[in-house]
């Protein structure tokens, strides 16, 4: 049986890089059939016997597409104590009494605290958490999800000794696992359908699920064959359980090995989900100073941050990966790091396979000219520019021409995608598209007024959205409403091209469609 509507009245953009648009268009059986008038449309639709939508002469766009995120830490947090914008550790405090006098859970998660926005200008610890909760744990994440305090029933339950409270990076992601192992797969289950949900209404019409563990994706297989996503997902797994003891990063290769065993290469399943390849986490946070640099922080001039992975390691997996066709992403922040990751694509001798460097935020000239030599593609999180407004306090004047360069990257024609590492930034696409058309200029941001070259146009921002998430992730079917394309599309309340900068991040999407039907 056809499934058939025809969506008239609007003001639809099929092709973004060249501002093509249209007043009407036909869906049939999830897929763009025709685009014309209103008049065609309502003509073709009549003779199909299909059904007409009215929208309202609103603006269309091609859906929105994460290319990095953590689905299961989005679905997490969203149950959980928010403490994004937290302005000092006595409101921590308040926030956190709050939210465990209420909660009937054995653990108690909160996210997104930033000791940069604190009065006291000052980590919070174990005892600011243990004077509020003693019975249950408490995991309160730092906003770039690689640190974390914890309260003293936290350290107990997990074994680990901190006087502080503070874990940060393997020790921060063993608390991470001692949690999820304690999760059911149906607590998986609700926790990823939360997030798809919470995805697709703020017009995400496909993820990029990056750190995906072995639990998190037989969850999300349930979800599948029982036709509960509500969103495109394209999953890149662990390639194996995480080293606890610091001496190399992955203890095993598990997850990696069963993929090439099996035969599971990159983009092996259907339109809704499909196995994409494998993440690789090679440094940390320039929040928490665990980023990797050439040279050492401005603002603390005895630390230069360190690698997650060592060289011989990562070649390895990147060789294994390659062999297996999967593709790679890999998480390179600090410059040091980037530089580990070219040398390892160039000795691999590696070139035009796709795979992806994530987030870039400390890049120069050099690594621009390196990662389009080689044919690698950019994964990168505009908002935090905004997130991170300390950056050149941290790195010193000198390198801010280095610090999230969108501009440079673009227009030196590296496929370029956006993702939010959410829930690291909000999940709203606008706020990411206002990050990256401003840089900040709105907030006073520093960087924003060093490095104004590196703002992206309206234009070029919301490509990188859709169709440029759609090309890095392998799938360029996707993130454009040309025929015989994915009827993936959003309805918005503004036209974005004709928005005052200031005001994009206040453009809401009143519609998601995923396939021609509207996600409720």
């Amino acid at each position: 049986m056809n499934y058939v509507t025809g969506f008239v009245n609007c003001k639809a953009y099929g092709d973004i890089v060249n501002s093509r648009h249209f007043e009407a268009f036909l869906v049939v059986n999830g897929k763009i059939a025709s685009t014309g008038s209103n008049i065609e449309i309502s003509e073709q639709t009549k003779s199909l016997k299909g059904e007409t939508a009215d929208l309202g002469g609103k603006i269309v766009l091609p859906g929105f597409i994460d290319s990095h995120l953590h689905i299961d830490e989005l679905g997490m947090y969203i149950n959980s104590l928010n403490l994004r914008n937290t302005a000092s550790i006595e409101d921590l405090r308040d926030k956190l009494n709050n939210f465990a006098s209420k909660a009937s859970t054995s653990w108690i998660l909160g996210h997104g605290w930033d000791q940069e926005l604190f009065r006291e200008k000052r980590w919070p610890t174990k005892d600011d958490l243990d004077a509020v909760e003693k019975e249950r744990p408490v995991i309160l994440s730092r906003v770039c999800l690689h640190a974390a305090v914890l309260n003293s029933k936290a350290l107990e339950m997990t074994g680990i000794t901190s006087s502080t409270g503070i874990v940060v990076e393997s020790e921060f992601q063993r608390v991470r696992e001692i949690f999820k192992d304690s999760l059911s797969i149906s607590e998986c289950k609700k926790i990823l359908k939360d997030a798809l949900l919470y995805a697709s209404k703020l017009g995400l019409t496909c993820l990029g699920f990056v750190s995906c563990d072995a639990k998190m994706l037989s969850a999300l297989m349930s979800l599948w064959h029982d036709g509960e996503i509500t969103t495109r997902v394209r999953v890149y797994l662990e390639p194996g359980k995480r080293c606890q003891t610091g001496e190399k990063m992955y203890e095993n290769t598990d997850i990696l090995s069963a993929l090439d065993k099996l035969g599971i290469k990159r983009c092996f399943g259907d339109d809704m989900l499909r196995i994409q390849g494998i993440k690789i986490l090679a440094d940390g946070s320039l929040g928490a100073r665990t980023a990797w640099l050439t040279k050492p922080y401005s603002d603390m001039a005895d630390l230069q941050g360190f690698p997650n992975i060592g060289k011989e390691e990562l070649l390895q997996l990147v060789k294994s990966a390659e062999a297996a066709d999967l593709q790679i992403a890999v998480h390179g922040i600090g410059d040091a790091t980037i530089d580990m990751i070219l040398d390892t694509f160039q000795e691999a001798k590696i070139y035009d396979r796709g795979h992806r460097i994530e987030h870039l935020s400390v890049l120069r000239p050099d690594h621009i000219k390196r990662m389009k030599d080689i044919g690698l593609y950019a994964s990168i999180q505009p908002h935090f520019v905004i997130t991170d407004w300390w950056a050149i306090d941290r790195l010193g004047s000198d390198r801010a021409e280095f610090i999230h360069p969108f501009k440079s990257i673009f227009s030196y024609g590296i496929p370029t995608a956006f993702g939010t590492d959410s829930p690291v930034e909000e999940l709203n696409p606008w706020e990411t598209v206002y990050a990256a058309v401003t840089r900040g200029k709105y907030e006073d941001i520093p960087l924003a007024a060093a490095t104004p070259n590196e703002a992206l146009d309206i234009t070029d921002a919301i490509y990188c959205y859709t169709a440029g998430g759609g090309n890095i992730m392998l799938d360029p079917d996707i993130g454009n409403l040309g025929i015989g394309k994915p009827a993936d599309f959003i309805v918005l309340d503004k036209n974005p091209f004709e928005t005052d900068p200031r005001y994009i991040k206040d453009i809401r999407v009143q519609k998601t469609y995923i396939g021609g039907k509207e996600v409720r």
